[in-house]
């Protein structure tokens, strides 16, 4: 073991096997320390690093130019061609759908309404007309500020139309548009007009000198818009055969909705270039489509004799408290219709009235007829040679039937009645056995000449054609009710026009309603209608208006018919109804049917009571009225009496 050296250096430490030997270094200079320092470790040193090279700053890379002009034009290319193919679609392909879409963002199209024909009697007289009323109605943006003045002097103006109160409320609601009246005369509008304008002066007066801020406002925001008013000048006198129209303008009942197309003309327009907010541009392009009017109407009635039979039936109706009642005053010769009066009727001017009293019963109302009919029957009876003046009959007061027995208004055994004698006394059994003569094909195709079963061709909205039982093929107890008038049902214009073309030699004319029409010129296109056709011979309607005026006579069944002066041919009517409360016979229709002068005729008129209450009658119920109304007619078309006599025809044998 050795001993460390003398001066305290530090020990030599042996190499390691294999080492290299390395040259003794030179000592240095031994420093002086106070600490101790540590021996030397014997691991591996880390290894350096290399130091990073910097890159480089990026840069965009722009590529080739003419790669970019490519592009470039190809985006633009692609662009145009867009462009030419919307054109191309535009202007090439569908140019007039595209531009009318156009066209249709500038304009505005207003509709320019026609004038609607009027309705007039025979001789001009107005029944139904257009006036030129207007709309007010008002801008609440303007009026609200000068409110209460505007309704000063709206407000007496258009008494029974609006209030105050609500005028006030209207005038000051929010919004741009209000109604304020409808179908206010034009008359009123100027009045209404000059009174803002005295006003509006008043306050420019006032205003004279005033800060802008301390002004009155101007009344300003009343406008008006056309509004159309159907008027009927004579008020109830042939309202159920006028009818009326309803709010658009259009007809709603009678002849105003059946001749609808031919009244309303055709609306024109006017199309205007608008700006941004729909207002018209001054002077610009305006096309106009002007309206086409309506096309009158005159009717055959006779405004006059129109009002007197609605007065009488109307009178009557009252007096014998029935439901209703109809006056058929018909021209022989030319089937014209000179009244067809209806009771109950309405006031077309009053707008309170129901939809239920807009019905014309004289052509939609059927009913059994009663022995009115006899005159059909006769007639076709006398046309087949069966029976004439000279025929006797013995009348029993009842006839047995295959469906049961059938009897007379009034008690009585057997009676040597003639045929003149059947109608007189109107005897249902009597005409029964005359009419057994006859097949029943032949007696069903006399009842369609006659009309029956058959529209009158009046073409009116509503008509009923009435009832008859199909075929020819009849029992034999339905052709014996229809004979006496049961068993059948009629309106009352084609039981007019039947006994009217007895009164007609035995020509059936067909009924007219519509004289001519009235072009917007002014001139005048007759009607046309179906052509006449004989029904029965001259000697057959002859043979039957003789029978007809012993009706009339002092022992006929309606002497109450008789006129003064004038040869009167009548026949009274009392059928039995069915009530559709119970499908039974319960109600009645008395009637009477006649015409004047009997051996030269000018008017037939037909009277229908509906279900009279207490003692019935045609003749003493229907008699009167036809009298009033026959005369009033011959008075006024200066009808002179014949002078003729009535026959002595035996009714009796």
């Amino acid at each position: 073991m050795r001993r460390p050296a003398a001066n305290g250096g530090p020990r030599k430490v042996a190499a390691k096997k294999g080492a290299a030997k390395k040259a003794p270094a030179k000592k240095a200079p031994a420093k002086k320390s106070s600490a101790r320092k540590r021996p030397p470790q014997n691991r591996p040193q880390p290894r350096p690093k290399k130091p990073r090279a910097k890159k480089p700053p990026r840069t965009l890379t722009l590529g080739r130019s003419t790669l970019r002009l490519r592009l470039t034009f190809g985006v633009m290319a692609f662009v145009l061609s867009l462009f030419a193919g919307r054109l191309v679609l535009l202007q090439g392909v569908d140019p007039d759908s595209y531009a009318l879409a156009a066209s249709k963002e500038n304009n505005k199209t207003y509709v320019l309404h026609a004038s609607r024909g009027s309705i007039t009697d025979r001789n001009g007289v107005e029944f139904s007309v257009t006036e030129d009323t207007v709309r007010i109605v008002a801008d609440p943006s303007q009026t609200k500020p000068v409110a209460p003045q505007l309704v000063s002097i709206l407000a007496p103006k258009l008494a029974g139309i609006i209030t105050p109160a609500e005028l006030l409320v209207r005038l000051t609601k929010k919004g741009r548009y209000v109604q304020l009246a409808e179908r206010v005369a034009p008359q009123t509008w100027n009045e209404i007009q000059a009174e803002v304008k005295a006003a509006n002066k008043v306050i420019a007066q006032q205003n004279k000198g005033k800060p802008t801020l301390e002004k009155a406002p101007a009344l300003l925001g009343l406008y008006t818009e056309a509004d159309p008013t159907r008027n009927h000048p004579n008020g109830t006198i042939a309202a159920t055969v006028v009818g009326v129209t309803g709010d658009d303008g259009k007809g709603k009942s009678g002849l105003e909705y059946g001749l609808n197309d031919k009244l309303s003309g055709q609306d024109g327009q006017a199309i205007y270039e608008v700006d941004a907010n729909g207002n018209k541009i001054p002077n610009a392009n305006h096309t106009v489509e002007e309206p086409r009017p309506g096309v009158g109407a005159q009717l055959t009635l006779d405004s006059d004799l129109q009002w007197f039979a609605e007065k009488r039936i109307e009178q009557a109706v009252k007096q014998y408290k029935a439901s209703g009642g109809t006056v058929i005053v018909q021209e022989v010769k030319s089937g014209e219709i000179l009244a067809m009066a209806n009771y109950p009727t309405f006031d077309p001017n009053s707008k309170t009235f129901k939809s239920s009293d807009l019905t014309n019963a004289a052509l939609e109302r059927t009913y059994e007829p009663g022995s009115v009919q006899k005159v059909v029957t006769m007639a076709a009876l006398a046309d087949a040679g069966l029976i004439d003046l000279n025929t006797k009959l013995t009348v029993p007061g009842k006839i047995k039937l295959p469906g049961g027995w059938v009897k007379d208004h009034w008690v009585h055994g057997d009676l040597n009645l003639t045929i003149a004698g059947v109608i007189a006394k109107s005897s249902n059994v009597g005409t029964i056995m005359a009419a057994q003569q006859m097949r029943i094909p032949t007696f069903v195709k006399y009842l369609h000449d006659f009309g029956f079963g058959e529209p009158t061709g009046l073409g009116f909205p509503g008509e009923s054609k009435g009832r008859l039982m199909p075929g020819d093929e009849w029992p034999e107890i339905t052709r014996s009710n229809v004979a006496f008038g049961q068993g059948l049902s009629v309106n009352a214009v084609q039981e007019a026009s039947a006994v009217n073309a007895v009164a007609n030699g035995g020509v059936y004319v067909p009924p007219k309603l519509v004289r001519n029409w009235i072009e917007p010129n002014g001139s005048l296109t007759p009607n046309t209608t179906a052509p006449p056709r004989r029904v029965v011979s001259e000697k057959a309607a002859k043979e039957v208006a003789t029978m007809m005026e012993a009706v009339t006579a002092e022992k006929g069944t309606a002497p109450q018919a008789a006129i003064d002066g004038y040869l009167v041919a009548g026949k009274t009517g009392t059928a039995q109804q069915v009530d559709s409360a119970c499908s039974c016979y319960q109600k009645w229709a008395t009637s009477f049917a006649g015409f004047a002068p009997a051996d030269n005729p000018r008017f037939v008129v037909y009277v229908v009571l509906h279900d009279p209450t207490g003692a019935r009658g045609g003749g003493f119920q229907g008699g009167p009225v036809f009298r009033d109304v026959m005369s009033y007619a011959l008075q006024k078309y200066a009808v002179p009496p014949t002078g003729a006599k009535q026959q002595n025809v035996p009714i009796t044998w």
